[in-house]
């Protein structure tokens, strides 16, 4: 075990995972409604969010 070495990579610098943190501001009845979702499948607010998001972009149609 002597000869086993502690190997340690750089830390990626901050956002170069694929995510970006940014703030939003939303109804009271829409939070209410995520976290109702989030307790009953153990899923955070984050992910939850991520994934309509996820959802609503693939399925938007713009109007002219």
């Amino acid at each position: 075990m002597d000869n086993e070495k502690l190997i340690i990579t750089p830390k990626r610098p901050k956002g170069d995972d694929g995510y970006k943190t940014f703030s939003i501001r939303i109804k009271e009845e829409t939070v209410a409604k995520i976290e109702d979702i989030s307790s009953q499948t153990g899923r955070s607010r984050n992910e939850l969010i991520g994934l309509f998001l996820d959802y609503a972009v693939d399925r938007c149609e713009i109007k002219k």
